[in-house]
């Protein structure tokens, strides 16, 4: 394993608890399979993966707080939901605590939890991975998922935003803005497929 992955990793197993960690393996393991499928950047993919959830852990009100601290903006759903906040939050620590100054990779942390209209191909990735790695809870759909994502990328992110906000609003639970748009754009590129 690269040097700059394996440090980080021993950093994360020391923040992390041990199924978010193993989560975290996952996404990394997945990302890297899809990164190798589609031509994406490998290290890129492992990194990014790697530290998707490196803010998860904090508690909500923490999260807040080290938002407001650090200027990152929240907003009313996030303020009453601030596990939403790890995103935007990890993105922050991944340069600032653990090095990362790429910005695609960056990007891939911060959108990986609403996913965003015009996802690079390595958000897609870790947004897809996060979804579907092994460890997750088998969902009725996942077997479809995890074949589809090897397939046709844009087909499996569709599919997943769409079996979200289904699952979302059957339970009631509030959705985010960015969340909302990210589905609207992708439905406009890919109902018609």
């Amino acid at each position: 394993m690269d040097q700059e992955i394996e440090k980080i990793s021993k950093k994360l197993m020391k923040e992390l608890d041990e199924d978010r960690y193993r989560h975290t393996q996952g996404v990394m393991y997945t990302s890297a399979a899809l990164a190798m499928r589609y031509g994406a950047d490998l290290k890129k993919a492992l990194l990014a993966g790697l530290l998707h959830d490196c803010a998860k852990c904090i508690p909500g009100h923490t999260k807040i707080k080290m938002c407001e601290k650090y200027n990152l903006e929240i907003s009313e759903i996030e303020r009453k939901n601030p596990s939403l906040l790890h995103a935007k939050l990890g993105a922050y620590l991944a340069k600032d605590k653990y090095g990362i100054e790429d910005e695609e990779i960056l990007m891939a942390i911060r959108s990986h939890t609403t996913g965003r209209p015009g996802m690079s191909l390595l958000e897609k990735i870790v947004y897809i991975a996060d979804y579907m790695e092994p460890g997750r809870k088998e969902l009725p759909n996942m077997m479809d998922v995890r074949h589809l994502a090897f397939e046709d990328i844009d087909k499996c992110l569709y599919r997943i935003l769409r079996d979200s906000l289904v699952y979302l609003k059957a339970q009631d639970m509030p959705i985010d803005q960015t969340t909302e748009e990210t589905y609207q754009y992708y439905n406009e590129l890919y109902s018609k497929h």
